[in-house]
């Protein structure tokens, strides 16, 4: 199938309104990126639900895949209509075919995180076969190894792991962390997340590695507190999991947070230190991890 791109600048208070007024009205997918990326007035965007940050960027471009025989004009009127503002100044463009497969997948390569250690796309061949390989084919989940708060947490699991512990990876994703905490001797692990999407593709990237990882909907079926706990999700959802991670942490426990801007550290911080002697551990391009001992 043939596709256009419809792309508009719209104000921030507009754009998640008008973002899921697009997809009702038939776009396939939709796209919001900084109109003024490239230029001087460019500025990072970190947000996250609860956390009263701006979700999109004072000028933000809102682009909508559709077919390319849909009638721009009016797809975007009724979307607009929905949302109650006039439809903005639109651009149009054909977008190419391609394998968007092949095009997915040459944007992973293998990453060494250790002298030890690599993560490996499933589609790739280890480069170094006698390293401890990673096997991974994230799906629709989070967790490729390419980002830097993923590289902190195995980089942590690969420091404090002696063999023989048991490991909860709470927001598990592709279950990159429970998967690479069994490689590195650990006993048991299990993973936690919401999404079923993840869920399903921890599963396979287990039986790919031959690794006997676990991996749950809800926190409720991880009976016992684990000697390792590790959460690579975001801050203020870390806040308020605070409680229900500190009963997952086993005494004498250690954790791990991550998903964290550094200047976020001080604030994630206060609201362990109820149960953890908790501080920073390690850095990563603007990302920190935090690690603590459960009291």
């Amino acid at each position: 199938m043939a596709w256009l791109s419809l792309s508009v600048e719209i104000e921030e208070r507009f754009v998640e309104a008008l973002s899921d007024a697009l997809l009702q009205a038939g776009a396939a997918s939709v796209d919001v990126a900084d109109a003024d990326a490239g230029s001087p007035a460019e500025r990072a965007l970190f947000a996250e639900p609860g956390s009263g940050r701006p979700r999109a960027w004072r000028r933000s471009r809102v682009s909508a895949l559709i077919g390319e025989d849909t009638d721009t004009a009016a797809l975007l009127a009724a979307a607009c209509a929905r949302v109650g503002i006039q439809p903005p100044p639109r651009c149009v463009a054909r977008v190419a075919e391609q394998d968007w497969v092949r095009a997915t997948q040459s944007q992973f390569a293998p990453i060494r995180i250790s002298s030890r250690l690599w993560i490996v796309p499933s589609w790739h061949r280890a480069p170094d076969p006698r390293a401890i390989n990673i096997v991974l084919d994230p799906g629709l989940a989070c967790g490729t190894g390419s980002h830097p708060t993923t590289r902190l947490c195995v980089r942590w699991l690969e420091r404090v792991l002696r063999g023989g512990e048991s490991v909860v990876d709470f927001g598990c994703g592709s279950g990159i962390l429970a998967i690479a905490a069994l490689k590195l001797g650990a006993s048991s692990a299990a993973g936690v997340d919401v999404d079923e999407q993840a869920l399903l593709a921890a599963r396979r990237n287990a039986v790919q590695n031959r690794v006997d990882a676990s991996f749950h909907r809800a926190a409720a079926s991880i009976r016992r507190p684990a000697q390792i706990v590790v959460a690579n999700i975001l801050a203020h959802p870390l806040i308020v999991l605070a409680p229900l991670l500190a009963r997952l942490t086993a005494p004498r426990g250690r954790l791990a947070l991550a998903g964290l801007l550094a200047g976020q550290g001080d604030e994630v911080c206060a609201a362990y230190r109820e149960w953890f002697d908790i501080g920073p551990d390690e850095e990563d391009e603007g990302w920190v991890l935090l690690r603590g001992i459960r009291r």
